[in-house]
């Protein structure tokens, strides 16, 4: 392409939104409503997957041993279980170390009253996972180590968060395909217009010779000018918007803080900048392509 045609078609790609610029405001109000609920959806989305991994990470496989069993054999098998892809790290916790925990937590005073510790054979490792849903693959392999006496697994917690991840997962592309129908539609809608006001225009262009390339391109152009400006609108309100809705809901929440683990505003949007731009100028490009080639048949 010449650098004269490019100007060109630039040029009557911006001129073609302000010639419609009712439906290019609609088109533009469209595209900025559906990806700043994208934004928002996502921001949403991926602390609550934080929040999640985090509470994932917190979920442990208790493993005690056989009575009698050597330090170096403990040794031993908390190096196999560190070898497994889906262990994180595995925290030993000695007999002495459990009484202390146990007799804070449960006794208090009352825990003077006793001359030797109770919880003499209950040496474990506390091992925690990458990943919760292969934890009954961790505790299968580790019941069949030689010298372990029980695994403790928390089955319920495990399934419930891994059954979260799931959800999250599918109502996540239902939305992100509904809006993008939403917004592509619309620009479909603007192009049309366009077309049918230049239709005597783009006739003649077409008789004296000019190209399908040279016609279709100022209103490919549009579109995907609509669409980037409408990535851009939401991404500068949410950029504004996130630390104070954050630093609101820490706030008001103030008891949960310890559960309530957010990403930070550069964490979210070194994914979001891109994903909203390549959406915005795709939807208008796609809206825009599919568009054009249907209607214009001169």
């Amino acid at each position: 392409m010449r650098i004269s045609t490019f100007f060109y078609t630039l040029k009557q790609g911006i001129v073609n939104i302000f010639r419609n610029k009712w439906y290019s405001l609609a088109s533009l109000a469209t595209i900025t409503t559906c990806l700043l609920m994208f934004g928002v959806f996502y921001s949403v989305v991926m602390n609550f997957q934080y929040i999640v991994k985090s509470a994932e990470e917190g979920v442990a496989v208790s493993v005690y041993f056989e009575e009698g069993i050597s330090e170096d054999r403990i040794v031993e098998i908390g190096e196999m279980i560190l070898k497994r892809d889906e262990v994180l790290k595995a925290d030993y916790v000695s007999a002495t170390e459990a009484w202390e925990t146990f007799s804070k937590d449960y006794l208090g005073e009352y825990a003077e009253g006793y001359t030797e510790n109770p919880l003499e054979d209950c040496a474990n490792y506390q091992v925690y996972m990458k990943d919760v849903s292969r934890q009954q693959d961790l505790v299968t392999y580790i019941e069949s180590i030689d010298g372990v006496r029980e695994v403790m697994q928390s089955a319920l917690t495990a399934n419930t968060l891994s059954g979260m991840n799931k959800l999250i997962g599918y109502v996540s592309i239902a939305i992100i395909l509904i809006l993008l129908a939403v917004s592509t539609f619309l620009i479909s809608n603007t192009v049309t217009i366009g077309i049918s006001v230049r239709k005597e225009e783009i006739s003649i262009m077409k008789y004296i010779g000019a190209t399908d390339f040279f016609v279709r391109s100022p209103f490919v152009i549009e579109g995907m000018i609509i669409g980037a400006v409408g990535a851009a609108i939401p991404l500068c309100v949410m950029h504004v918007l996130y630390n104070k809705v954050i630093g609101f809901v820490v706030e008001k929440f103030s008891v949960l803080s310890e559960l309530l683990n957010f990403l930070t505003v550069e964490q979210i949007f070194a994914t979001l900048i891109p994903v909203s731009l390549i959406l915005g100028i795709g939807i208008g490009f796609v809206g825009s392509f599919v568009t054009v080639r249907k209607h214009i048949r001169v």
